[in-house]
């Protein structure tokens, strides 16, 4: 749903496979089993950069703060992208 709101107002989105695999942040993971945690946002990572994205955008702010550890990429909410569009017509 997120997707197709955001390819509707005019963004272009990057593929991102196995999209549904966790990052890693979820539940435990980042706390009982850290090594686990690590490969998975390794992984999660590879996905997303994958595409070459100009930022990486989540709905999760435990798998913003997780993923943004293990990248340079620019990340953000993805509310972020929309309200900033808002306010750029606005002026």
């Amino acid at each position: 749903m997120v997707e197709s709101l955001l390819v509707n107002a005019g963004f272009t989105l990057t593929p991102v496979p196995d999209a549904r695999v966790c990052c890693g942040s979820a539940g435990t993971y980042s706390i009982l089993p850290p090594e686990l945690s690590q490969q998975l946002r390794t992984s999660k990572l590879r996905a997303l950069e994958s595409g070459q994205p100009d930022e990486i955008l989540t709905a999760n702010i435990g798998c913003l703060t997780h993923l943004a550890s293990g990248t340079g990429k620019p990340m953000r909410h993805w509310i972020e992208l929309p309200a900033d569009q808002l306010t750029s017509a606005a002026h």
